[in-house]
């Protein structure tokens, strides 16, 4: 499962969208361990250290939590896995919107293709 990294962003942090994908997509289940820091870096191939950075940021926005001993576990909480697909919905679509006025289209006719009219 390697990934090909954007060299202009940090690896823990393009990690870090790629495990929030995982979550809000459903393929990390809620209330179900992930698995070890050494196996999603060996996924990744990446570096431990940096898959470790990841899951504290993961930890941090309360994605994720450890148990002691039994290992990192996805949220249960529904409204915080929302909240965060809900943000990167808004995310994917602040940069379509700008991509598109970048190539001049007006809002009008952004409109337009996404209704398939152009």
């Amino acid at each position: 499962m390697g990934v090909n990294f954007d060299n202009n962003v940090p690896i823990y942090l393009q990690l870090v969208e790629i495990m929030k994908n995982k979550i809000i997509t459903g393929e990390f289940k809620p209330g179900k361990r992930i698995p070890s820091v050494r196996e999603l870096a060996l996924m990744m191939k990446v570096n431990p250290n940096t898959m470790q950075k990841a899951l504290v940021e993961l930890e941090s926005l309360n994605l994720i939590y450890t148990e002691r001993t039994n290992g990192k576990f996805v949220t249960d909480d529904s409204k915080i896995i929302n909240n965060s697909k809900k943000q990167n919905a808004k995310t994917l679509t602040n940069d379509y919107l700008k991509n598109m006025y970048d190539l001049g289209f007006s809002k009008d006719e952004i409109i337009e293709y996404l209704k398939g009219e152009i």
